[in-house]
């Protein structure tokens, strides 16, 4: 009934400035310019008062329903024409409408990325991009891991690797298809045994990898001025363990979902500020809540060096 960082990213779609840039995140083809920043900061707002036990779908009485609210702060800069990197380091606060178990607050996983575009070519009324990306993430505070649903992240490194694929119509409309693996260390808990399908005489838990998946249809609006975004996307843990029927999570829990969701993004001039909201919903899962989420945010993009040329950023 918990996320850990990456999958809390898959709901931000960043917003950009000035048509000729914008920003971006690992799962885009968007990419910054040479020596252009940007810098962004995202509130989102997730309830849930439905969750998968095992594949159950039921509700719990202590919980009533639960609220998550993260603010994330981001930044990314273009170092040469083919590579960027994204930091990001999100704050959030949980809590429950039911039930006497306190939420918590705090900083959560940060996150650091490289993403590269090695292929960019054209191919009919439109171009085909490939881009790659690698990233890290982890704890960035000492939250407890093993305090479902109220913890903030599952407390241990993931490190992703991605590959994005796009073709883009010259007109405007593109569809963009991305897969991830990621690898993740082990979580540890503040206690020396605990059970998943068998006992375990430890503090240290063993995370199942995971892939991450998604499919993205969009278009650029009057003249590039207007994004529109829908997404499908989703997360398999490869292995992990099903919660207990009357049990709370576990960080090592077999967790999957599917999601649908959009966003707006708004291009409004030359001040160097840009705009986005967007939506998203959980359908299926197994060990995780049925979600909804809402986000908007605001961008704010500067030139570093090459102050004087004007860079196009390609999405």
């Amino acid at each position: 009934m918990k996320f850990s960082f990456y999958t809390i990213l898959a709901v931000i779609f960043l917003g950009a400035v000035p048509k000729t840039a914008a920003a971006q995140t690992p799962t885009d083809a968007i990419m910054m310019g040479n020596g252009q920043v940007c810098l962004a900061a995202i509130y989102s707002h997730e309830t849930w008062d439905e969750y998968w036990e095992g594949t159950l779908l039921r509700n719990n009485g202590n919980i009533g329903t639960l609220t998550r609210q993260t603010i994330m702060p981001m930044v990314t800069l273009g170092i040469g024409e083919r590579l960027n990197i994204i930091a990001a380091l999100p704050w959030a606060r949980t809590e429950a409408s039911a039930g006497y178990i306190k939420g918590v607050s705090g900083l959560q996983d940060w996150g650091l990325w490289l993403k590269a575009k090695p292929l960019d070519v054209q191919a009919g009324s439109g171009s085909m991009t490939f881009h790659g990306a690698a990233g890290l993430t982890g704890p960035a505070s000492n939250y407890l891991s093993d305090y479902a649903p109220f913890s903030l992240g599952l407390g241990c490194l993931d490190f992703s690797l991605r590959g994005i694929l796009q073709y883009k119509l010259d007109s405007g409309p593109y569809l963009r298809g991305n897969l991830g693996y990621h690898l993740r260390g082990n979580s540890t808990i503040e206690r020396d045994f605990y059970y998943t399908n068998y006992g375990v005489y430890s503090d240290e838990v063993d995370m199942p990898d995971a892939l991450t998946y998604g499919v993205n249809l969009g278009t650029w609006l009057f003249n590039d001025i207007v994004k529109v975004e829908a997404v499908f996307d989703g997360l398999n843990t490869l292995g992990g363990h099903d919660i207990r029927r009357q049990d709370v999570g576990f960080p090592s829990n077999k967790m999957l979902f599917s999601r649908i969701g959009g966003s707006i993004q708004v291009y409004p001039g030359s001040f160097g500020f840009g705009f986005i909201v967007g939506a998203i919903q959980i359908l299926t899962g197994r060990n995780v809540g049925k979600a909804t989420v809402f986000s908007g945010g605001i961008t704010y993009q500067f030139a570093l060096w090459n102050k004087g040329e004007e860079e196009i950023i390609e999405n």
